[in-house]
This record gives structure tokens, sequence and C-alpha cells, in this order.
């Protein structure tokens, strides 16, 4: 059985564009709090690996967990508390060159693969108007740096260098590597 450890619909979507549906989809719950001083890239391991842990899977199953943020610098940019964040989140990003981590983690039998993604994008510089209008659309609820690449915020992308569907929420060739080096058949 292929379990995906996450609510999230963009995930799903996209391993169903790469032709892997699963079995199942369950949430994992667990404190996304970021610890003193932790960088974006252990943050994001950190998360994949700690949500594998706590879905509960039989030892024959495949279970692929997930986790994106958005990083300035050091700065750890993750899903908005609310408008006033979105709105600080998108002024950070505004004309500016930002990263995209996601950490995937493919556990079956005994064994954890995780692997790291790391994708640039870059924001042309944001007018007040254009930053209005989205967030009175609403799609930069639930997305890490308040923001979909595939929705309206592709307007705003002035460049990309990486995985497309990293920033979406799941770098999808790398999880299909993962899931077929530890033997599930992707073909």
């Amino acid at each position: 059985m292929l379990i995906l450890g996450s609510s999230s619909p963009r995930r799903l979507d996209l391993l169903r564009q790469v032709g892997i549906v699963p079995d199942k989809v369950v949430e994992s719950n667990i404190d996304e709090s970021i610890r003193l001083r932790e960088k974006p890239i252990a943050y994001v391991k950190r998360m994949s690996l700690e949500k594998s842990l706590c879905v509960k899977k039989n030892a024959s199953d495949y279970l692929i967990t997930a986790d994106t943020i958005v990083a300035v610098g050091l700065r750890i940019i993750g899903k908005p508390k609310n408008i006033d964040h979105a709105h600080e989140y998108l002024q950070l990003l505004s004309g500016r060159r930002h990263r995209v981590y996601s950490a995937v983690t493919v556990s079956y039998l005994e064994k954890k693969l995780t692997k790291t993604v790391c994708t640039f994008v870059q924001f042309k510089r944001l007018s007040r108007l254009e930053l209005d209008f989205y967030l009175s659309s609403n799609e930069w609820q639930g997305k890490a740096g308040a923001y979909a690449i595939q929705g309206l915020a592709s307007r705003f992308v002035k460049k990309i260098n990486g995985s497309y569907s990293n920033v979406v929420g799941l770098p999808t060739l790398e999880t299909l590597n993962l899931l077929s080096g530890l033997g599930y058949k992707v073909i």
C-alpha cells in the first residue's frame, strides 16, 4: 500500500500528474515550531522526518511525507497565520530572490530515505495594487511564503531556477527516485 502522509491537495495532485495514486492519504499532525537558530535545510528535513514518524503504517507500506518552506537568507517563511503576516511575507519577497526548500521522506520496511531540494525564485517588485489584489484572492492561505506559484502569484515570478514542482509543494522527480530506490514500481 502507498500512503501519502499529507493533507495537501497540491501534493496529491502532483503525484497524480506523474502517475502515482496513493492508496491512502493521512494527515500528519506535528508541532512545526522552528527551533532556536535552526537553519532552513535542517528545519525542512526535520519536519519531513517527524511527519514520517507520526503516521501509522504497516511495515510493508510505502509512506511519502514532505515539507516545503520559503527562505530569505536564514529566515524561514512558513505559512502565514493571517492576512497581516501574508502582507509582510509578500512585501519581503517583493523584488527579491528567495529559496524554496522541500524535503521528501519515503519510508518502507525499516528504511527511510530523505531528499532535500532547493529552487530559486525571483519575484518582480510588487505594487500596492498587486499586493492588495493578491491578498483579497485569499490564495495565500495555507501556502508557504504566502503564495501559490501555480495560481495567481505566477504573475509575480520573474525567474525560477530549479524544480517547479518543488515550489508547488513536492519535487516529483526526486520523489519518484526515492520510491524507485526502495523498490516501488513507478512505471
